[in-house]
């Protein structure tokens, strides 16, 4: 069973990593401008998040309606684990090899983005300036910065996937 609980997850993380894939391609291809949409990101985050529970969910269904806390978990994550990474390695080959300018408006679009919004909120001046200065210096598209998106990430889908475990999760009374 455990070798089926690995299979699927990682059926399902090349499908959550294709999905990705092709979505960041697609928006690329179409329209740097969508990569600073806030909707994408969320669409991007249900796929992802919806995945994992349905890798989960496919475990336990596999399983006669039964699945523990950890099977839960470790369906979970490794369905994002490998859906990301394709993701974030599709992302560095777009932003670090084939095209580093695209990287660098998208990083102007996000300082004009973060101005618009401080001004909205009402910030002073000096504060918008101050913070502006710091975001410069920031390359959201490195490889480094995109590594540490990638950790963030998981830290993110793994708190997510402890709650999404511990509701899908279903002991098995015979095996108590």
């Amino acid at each position: 069973m455990e070798k089926s609980l690995k299979s699927i997850s990682i059926n399902n993380g090349l499908i959550l990593g294709l999905i990705l894939s092709v979505v960041t391609v697609v928006a690329y291809a179409v329209n740097l401008d969508l990569f600073t949409k806030w909707w994408l990101g969320i669409i991007l985050f249900l796929i992802a998040f919806g995945l994992g529970i349905y890798s989960s969910i496919q475990i336990k269904k596999q399983q006669g309606g039964f699945i523990s806390f950890k099977q839960a978990f470790s369906s979970y994550f490794i369905t994002i684990a490998i859906g990301t990474l394709i993701s974030t390695i599709v992302g560095i080959i777009i932003f670090t090899f084939v095209d580093p300018e695209a990287a660098k408006y998208l990083n102007e679009q996000i300082l004009i983005m973060t101005k618009e919004t401080m001004e909205s909120f009402g910030a002073p001046q000096e504060v918008i300036q101050q913070s502006l200065m710091e975001a410069e210096k920031t390359d959201n598209f490195s490889l480094v910065s995109q590594l540490k998106a990638y950790i963030s990430r998981l830290v993110f889908y793994s708190i997510l996937g402890l709650i999404a475990a511990l509701i899908v999760k279903k002991n098995d009374p015979n095996a108590e």
